[in-house]
């Protein structure tokens, strides 16, 4: 049994940064596509970017040129770096992955979300 556990959220102002991470514990195998999804209030969750075990990134259109996904297969971790950070981008962020996942379909595993507030 595959668990995440994402980190990394909290209230930053509108042109901020922050870096999320994402820990898988378990047996998390590297060809998994994992990504990062996000949900907020009123609104249906929405992919924000996935990445292949061999790198191979997709991204929302929105998010395109301020977030970069990234992973470290060694150490069964996924980032989240987002820079220049808008108001539209609150929403509490999930971490993804599993055996079915591509890079615009989300897999079967899902952490329990961290919350991220850009607010002034």
């Amino acid at each position: 049994q595959v668990q995440l556990v994402e980190s990394g959220g909290g209230l930053v102002q509108p042109g901020g940064s922050l870096r999320l991470s994402c820990a898988a514990s378990g047996t998390m195998p590297s060809r998994y596509v994992m990504g990062w999804y996000r949900q907020a209030p009123g609104k249906q969750r929405e992919l924000v970017a996935a990445i292949t075990g061999g790198g191979v990134t997709n991204y929302k259109d929105s998010v395109w040129g301020r977030f970069t996904i990234s992973r470290d297969n060694a150490k069964n971790m996924v980032y989240l770096q987002m820079i220049s950070l808008r108001p539209e981008d609150t929403a509490v962020y999930y971490c993804n992955g599993g055996p079915l996942a591509t890079l615009t379909r989300a897999g079967s595993y899902w952490g329990k979300g961290t919350l991220v507030t850009v607010s002034s």
